[in-house]
């Protein structure tokens, strides 16, 4: 599965809520230093989804703020 994510670095509060047109808006805490945000964004999403954070990835725009994630949810989170 893949989704369209915007992130919004520096943010108070880390969540995850998804838009009306489908994306989904990503606020984390970390600033875009070091990839400390995509890493904290991998772990928002592996947790919203209940998955582990080894079944999420960055597709494209690592280095921007829409990025396409790519979720492996066939693997079951216990393995």
């Amino acid at each position: 599965m893949k989704i369209q994510v915007r992130v919004k670095p520096n943010s108070r509060v880390a969540a995850l809520d998804e838009q009306e047109d489908g994306t989904w808006l990503a606020r984390i805490k970390s600033p875009p230093v070091d990839g400390k945000a995509n890493a904290e964004l991998i772990a928002l999403i592996a947790q919203r989804f209940g998955l582990r954070k080894a079944q999420v990835s960055i597709s494209s725009g690592a280095g921007g703020r829409m990025k396409l994630i790519e979720i492996d949810a066939a693997t079951p989170p216990g393995r």
